[in-house]
């Protein structure tokens, strides 16, 4: 069995450390895992995203249109972006704050990400809207979104992990100092 899961959003969102934590579990797990990131415009708050396969048989890290298992959406127009990919019946978790981007702040575009995920909430049977911004300020740190929106996503059983797996292998990872922190977001659920 194969499972194709793709996180998006824009640069200094954390999707890269989502996803190595994703293929580094499937690896401690045995599973054959397959990843490839677009990261060229991070740096300046541009789309970034992340293709994970795992399971047997795969020859490539990217997949076709119509064949992502869940999308985890970091930032709303993003997952709109992307959704192309999402196979029938597929999930998508999204964070329902929006990032604007710079050009639509240089025009004095008016962008609030709910027509984004108004879109999802119609066109998505099964969709997870995730408030990241409360969940942050809450959890007290702005950099923790990637592990909200990791864990919100493997609870929804579609990745096949635990929290309790993926957090083995983040406390392996990250630094010692941001262990507890990163923990709590993990676990965050409401």
């Amino acid at each position: 069995m194969q499972t194709n899961i793709l996180i998006c959003g824009v640069g200094g969102q954390g999707i890269v450390l989502a996803s190595k934590l994703i293929a580094a579990t499937a690896m401690e797990h045995d599973i054959p895992v397959m990843s490839a990131e677009t990261i060229g415009m991070a740096q300046k708050g541009g789309s970034v995203f992340s293709f994970l396969r795992l399971g047997e048989d795969i020859y490539c890290p990217m997949f076709p249109e119509g064949s992502a298992d869940i999308i985890i959406g970091f930032e709303p127009a993003e997952a709109v972006r992307m959704l192309p990919y999402l196979k029938k019946g597929g999930q998508v978790v999204v964070n329902t704050h929006p990032i604007m981007p710079v050009t639509a702040t240089l025009k004095g575009s008016d962008y609030t990400g709910q027509e984004m995920l108004d879109y999802i909430e119609r066109n998505v049977q099964n969709s997870a809207f995730i408030d990241g911004e409360t969940a942050c300020r809450e959890i007290g740190s702005p950099k923790v979104l990637n592990m909200i929106m990791l864990g919100a996503a493997v609870r929804r059983g579609t990745i096949p992990f635990s929290v309790e797996d993926i957090e083995a292998t983040m406390l392996r990872t990250v630094k010692p100092q941001f262990a507890e922190l990163n923990s709590r977001a993990l676990r965050y659920t409401k």
